[in-house]
């Protein structure tokens, strides 16, 4: 499927806190507790190497395990693409970045946000990053 480009301004992407908020803070729960699942799933697999036997309570609890991080992974990447259709790209799920696309006078840049800023006030070039960034009101053309 084609990606559409979508070009922010400040004001624009401002706009779009207010969804992505509640939205970045729920990716952030919930992938955290898909990090804490795998750990956990790991360390079943190794229990199990050493010769558990098939009845093992533990065994059974590592399919549940598997079965509720499927289930957060399925559930971060439906909210993941729901972000990404209004334009916007995920950058960290555990920091909660968001980046929208933008024009800096005639170079496409990335207007750069983090969950729990009140706005968008810093961009970065494409290839940079989140350590790259400048405040957007220092680099006006």
């Amino acid at each position: 499927m084609p990606v559409s480009l979508t070009l922010f301004s400040p004001e624009e992407a401002n706009a779009l806190i207010p969804f992505l908020e509640p939205r970045l803070s729920h990716l952030v729960a919930k992938k955290r507790e898909l990090d804490q699942a795998q750990h956990e799933i790991e360390m079943m697999r190794l229990f199990q190497d050493t010769g558990a036997s098939l009845g093992n309570p533990d065994l059974a609890a590592r399919e549940a395990r598997e079965r509720r991080a499927k289930e957060l992974g399925e559930e971060i990447a439906d909210a993941v693409t729901a972000v990404h259709a209004k334009g916007c790209v995920v950058k960290d799920l555990d920091k909660g970045l968001v980046d929208f696309y933008s024009l800096k006078g005639d170079r496409i840049v990335f207007l750069c946000w983090q969950r729990g800023e009140r706005r968008v006030a810093h961009w970065h070039s494409l290839s940079g990053g989140f350590a790259t960034r400048r405040p957007i009101q220092q680099n006006k053309n």
